[in-house]
């Protein structure tokens, strides 16, 4: 972070090797020189902070930096298998979805070397133009659920596949459209926004950033969230984002943006036209015993330092484990309650009551608070 004692050569130095525009290169020169003039005015001490913090943060965003996409649909079927259990459709949709990035990009690619020998000017309009049919021909995902079907996690899932970097902002009761373009700087407190805040977090300019709960939005800011997100989503329009804090176009048309809602109710008809939504589906009894058993339970015992020598639930257990504690049509309730045996198993094992602990039905109140009072 910049400081007051910051040498300005230093960040003349950084400001000509991160590849911003010339634009924005000449209005931090013209900063920098400014606060070179009032370094000895300490009555101008918070201005000069004001222009070394909107400097910092300016040379740390990601303007040229992108990690490199593995559009290998194999491995990306394995790693959506490897994390999710069932929801066939859903991963179809997905693996469709990669594969239409993956022809587009090669595509683009062609097209670019095939213009090379072409202006500049060409060159940028072949590749607007590809994003363009990117949008139209693969949508944004929405993953459309109720709690706990895995809609995060397969976002999740999606940024691993592709070898890109993960960030997630939070919709869920924002109450300002400021929260997501940042603030003007005349303002003393202002900051960026959470989008920019998401790049300059994930160091790369085509994460997988996902939009989480866009339909939880408090209602007297729908309308101007709204609209901040209709230009996010729009590939014409969010090539050159505007953050109020950065006050510069930032190009945002190699994210890849990825929406998650409870339901659509609440979401503008402008934002779902730019969107694809993908309906998760609930899971039965049956499916959500194999979930846990194969992907919640190991995880939970790894994080609790278990091993499975020292945790062994009986098969007639898992039923009653499933109903009536988890009505929900995820597995948030069944992983509260796997999570709570976990942590019953290591307080005894390390009140040195035991090493290896089987649930049974006579035993199962001792594990699971809830069946105190059930027959």
């Amino acid at each position: 972070m910049a400081t007051f004692g910051t040498d300005t050569k230093v960040l003349r130095e950084t400001i000509n090797t991160v590849g911003m525009p010339a634009d924005l290169v000449a209005r931090l020169e013209d900063m920098l020189a400014e606060i070179d003039r009032l370094r000895t005015d300490v009555t101008a001490r918070i201005h000069v902070e004001q222009m070394l913090r909107y400097i910092d943060l300016t040379i740390h965003l990601p303007w040229m930096k992108r990690t490199q996409d593995n559009l290998d649909i194999g491995n990306a079927a394995r790693i959506l298998n490897s994390h999710h259990y069932g929801l066939d459709p859903v991963k179809d949709r997905i693996l469709e979805y990669l594969s239409v990035l993956k022809l587009n990009k090669d595509r683009w690619e062609n097209e670019s070397a095939n213009s090379i020998a072409g202006s500049a000017g060409t060159i940028a309009t072949d590749r607007k133009l590809s994003h363009a049919i990117l949008a139209r021909r693969a949508p944004i995902l929405c993953l459309v659920g109720l709690v706990g079907t895995g809609k995060t996690t397969l976002a999740k899932s999606i940024a691993e596949a592709l070898g890109r970097r993960y960030v997630r902002i939070p919709f869920g009761g924002m109450s300002d459209a400021l929260d997501l373009r940042g603030q003007s700087r005349v303002r003393p407190d202002a900051e960026i926004g959470l989008i920019l805040k998401g790049l300059r977090y994930t160091g790369s300019k085509n994460p997988v950033m996902l939009l989480d709960e866009v339909d939880r939005i408090a209602e007297h800011a729908r309308g101007d969230i709204m609209g901040v997100l209709v230009e996010l989503l729009d590939p014409e329009q969010n090539a050159a984002f505007v953050d109020h804090y950065l006050d510069f176009p930032f190009d945002l048309s190699d994210v890849l943006f990825i929406a998650t809602a409870n339901n659509t109710t609440h979401i503008a008809t402008a934002v779902l036209d730019r969107l694809e939504p993908i309906q998760m589906p609930s899971y039965t009894d049956e499916e959500k015993i194999r979930i846990a058993k194969d992907y919640v339970l190991p995880a939970l015992m790894h994080e609790s330092g278990l091993t499975k020598e020292n945790l062994e639930i009986d098969d007639g257990i898992w039923p009653r484990l499933v109903r009536p504690l988890g009505y929900d049509s995820g597995i948030r309730s069944l992983e509260r309650t796997l999570n709570s045996v976990c942590r019953r198993v290591a307080r005894l094992i390390v009140e040195g009551k035991g090493n290896t602990f089987r649930i049974t039905p006579e035993n199962i109140r001792e594990f699971v608070a809830a069946y105190d009072n059930m027959v």
